[in-house]
C-alpha cells in the first residue's frame, strides 16, 4: 500500500466535531499499515482537562485489538489536510508496542518519509545502564 493511499484513509476519517462543551474529536486522523496488510485508522480526541489522545493512539488501539502490533507505515493528517509528524508521545508509544517498529516508515511531510528510529535517534531502550 502506498503512502498516498494511507494519506487518503487518514484524511477521510477526519471529521472534526464537538462531542460536549468539554470534548472535541476528529481534528486529526491517522492510518497505520500493519504487518498483516490491514489498515487501522483512528481519530484524535481532545478534552479541556487534557485526558484526550492522539489519532495514532486510537489507530494503534484498533490494531492491537485485532491482534497486531507491528506497524509498517503510518501517517497522520490534520487541519487543512496537512500531514502531521507524530508527537513525541506517539513516537515513543509506537516504539514500545513492537521492537520492530523502530523501522516503521512515517510520512512526516507530503514528500518526506522517515522511520521511527530517525525520529528517536537517542532511544533510551538501546542505551546500556551505567551505574554511578
Amino acid at each position: 500500500m502506498s503512502f498516498e493511499e494511507l494519506y487518503t484513509r487518514a484524511n477521510g476519517i477526519r471529521n472534526r466535531r464537538e462531542l460536549t462543551d468539554y470534548a472535541k474529536a476528529g481534528s486529526v486522523g491517522a492510518a497505520l499499515l500493519a504487518e498483516n496488510g490491514e489498515v487501522y485508522t483512528g481519530v484524535s480526541i481532545a478534552t479541556d482537562c487534557g485526558m484526550g489522545f492522539c489519532a495514532e493512539h486510537a489507530a494503534a488501539a484498533a490494531m492491537i485489538a485485532a491482534g497486531e502490533s507491528r506497524i509498517l507505515k503510518m501517517v497522520a493528517v490534520g487541519k487543512n489536510a496537512a500531514v502531521l509528524p507524530p508527537c513525541g508521545r506517539c513516537r515513543e508509544f509506537v516504539s514500545q508496542i513492537h521492537l520492530g517498529n523502530m523501522d516503521t516508515e512515517v510520512m512526516v511531510g507530503r514528500d518526506r518519509v522517515l522511520t521511527i528510529g530517525d525520529l528517536l535517534p537517542y532511544d533510551w531502550k538501546l542505551v546500556e545502564s551505567d551505574t554511578i
